[in-house]
């Protein structure tokens, strides 16, 4: 009997439209995608991935607010019994919106913040409003006791900020997780980040989490953080046990392209619910076969020799074909940098 995968947690792209311009959006967001998902097909994805055993759905975008039927996903989603979350820049958030979400009781509201300085935040995302917009949603979130968390994408434009947008997040009951732009979409490679400034990041993580209370200011690495330091505690929301795309989590395009993660290239798209369910493409045996048939042949470069490298899958999947061209081979790794450190 073949080993049945539940994906646990699902990203669902509900619309490619956005009202801003970001330079590291991976997806390139900006206009409507041609055949995004109508109301009614919104509703049957959702209740096929109750079928599926779905536990989470976070809703982004593109904007997701910008879709006016946003909450119709929501509520019905949270009738599933399903946790959602709710990915926004921050712009479109009102005291209406507010009063929305307090209804749907949301697992949390995400806020992208890419900046400690109005400055460069408005730089990064192409809308000059927007630092002191991105504030006073959060206000309205806060103030509203809904459950609310930022995401901060950083690269060489905005890395020594994070110690001022500590400062801005300490103790107001904001979870925060930090990430590394990955060179898709719009973003450049000559602005990610090296791997001493990489390691830097990871650094400023770890003192943040031993030096202030998940009271003060819960912070986590999003799962391009890592891996297996031989100094540095772990800095994700769980140990690393390798890529989970097709394995307990899904993501799903605008116009109904399902990835095991959408922060991968359309080569590794699976199919599409326009033309076939969901519920067969998730459990085709040929699907997600990078990760459903790993072994530990599969790793490339580095990873080949590495004792972690059955458990690890070696790295982020989206970090390593965009920089080495192959899977199972992110050389953003911790264990591999001081490796280097080390030997120099």
């Amino acid at each position: 009997m073949s080993k049945r995968y539940i994906p646990i947690s699902v990203v669902w792209e509900t619309t490619l439209n956005c009202n801003m311009n970001c330079m590291h959006c991976g997806s390139s967001a900006g206009a409507i995608r041609r055949n995004e998902l109508t109301t009614s097909e919104g509703l049957k994805l959702c209740n096929d991935l109750n079928k599926l055993g779905t536990r989470l759905i976070t809703l982004m975008g593109g904007e997701p607010f910008l879709r006016k039927d946003w909450h119709i996903f929501a509520h019905h989603i949270r009738d599933l019994g399903i946790n959602v979350t709710i990915m926004s820049n921050g712009l479109l958030i009102d005291e209406k919106i507010v009063s929305e979400l307090r209804k749907i009781d949301p697992y949390a509201v995400t806020i992208s913040i890419d900046g400690g300085t109005a400055k460069t935040h408005n730089s990064i995302r192409g809308v000059n409003t927007s630092f002191s917009r991105c504030m006073r949603s959060l206000d309205l979130l806060t103030d509203a006791n809904l459950p609310t968390s930022v995401i901060t994408t950083i690269h060489k434009e905005n890395l020594k900020e994070l110690p001022i947008l500590r400062d801005i997040l300490l103790n107001r009951d904001i979870a925060w997780q930090v990430q590394m732009a990955t060179p898709v979409g719009r973003f450049p490679k000559s602005l990610m980040l090296s791997k001493d400034e990489f390691y830097t990041a990871s650094l400023f993580i770890a003192s943040t989490r031993k030096n202030y209370s998940v009271k003060e200011l819960p912070l986590i690495g999003a799962h391009n953080f890592g891996y297996h330091s031989q100094v540095l505690p772990n800095i994700q929301l769980l140990p690393w046990i390798g890529c989970q795309a097709g394995l307990t989590a899904m993501g799903i395009q605008s116009d109904g392209a399902v990835q095991g993660c959408l922060s991968l290239p359309d080569m590794f798209i699976e199919g599409n619910i326009h033309e076939k369910s969901l519920i067969d493409i998730w459990n085709d045996p040929s699907s997600f076969s990078y990760n459903r048939n790993f072994s530990k042949a599969n790793l490339n470069g580095e990873c080949k020799n590495c004792k972690h490298g059955k458990r690890c899958r070696g790295g982020c999947l989206t970090v390593s074909t965009s920089l080495t061209g192959e899977k199972h081979s992110d050389p953003y790794c911790l264990r591999l940098i001081e490796q280097k450190m080390i030997s120099e």
